[in-house]
């Protein structure tokens, strides 16, 4: 694996579910280094991170960030790395500003978005942007959803025998 991933998060309090995407970065394999900046605190250190990202050995930003949320925006303007986009929930409207925040991008500088407080599925779909070029990290993404239809077909047979006892 040649590329990392940066996960960014607007502020400490956004570690407890932030840190989902991390264990499954580290489930796949995937390098990764983890931050704490402020588009609206830490203008100037974003806007930097972001613009050296690329050359710094980035393939994709992860961006977490509730209430205003700009964070994803900042980075996807100063980068043309992909950007997932994580809203946090809370705030006044419990994440939908955050999400609706995330999710508005004028033309030409998208984020793709994930659920409120969807931090593993930020981490799935970083892997899976990473993949395109990376046939070992496919095989691992082939292996993980192997696994979760196992699962289910393992819950699926339990309900069947427990509907028949």
């Amino acid at each position: 694996m040649s590329k990392k991933v940066a996960v960014i998060m607007g502020s400490d309090s956004d570690w407890p579910v932030v840190k989902a995407a991390c264990a499954q970065l580290d489930e796949f394999g995937i390098p990764y280094e983890a931050h704490i900046l402020s588009a609206h605190r830490t203008p100037a250190a974003a806007a930097d991170f972001a613009k050296n990202a690329r050359a710094n050995g980035f393939g994709v930003l992860i961006c977490a960030a509730g209430m205003a949320a700009h964070l994803a925006g900042a980075f996807a303007g100063n980068s043309t790395l992909p950007v997932i986009g994580i809203p946090m929930k809370g705030g006044a409207v419990d994440g939908l500003d955050a999400l609706l925040a995330t999710v508005q991008m004028p033309s030409g500088i998208p984020v793709a978005t994930v659920a409120i407080n969807g931090a593993k599925n930020a981490a799935v779909l970083a892997a899976q942007m990473l993949s395109i070029t990376d046939e070992a990290l496919a095989a691992k993404l082939d292996a993980a959803r192997e696994s979760m239809a196992a699962q289910i077909a393992e819950k699926e047979a339990k309900l069947q025998a427990e509907l028949k006892a």
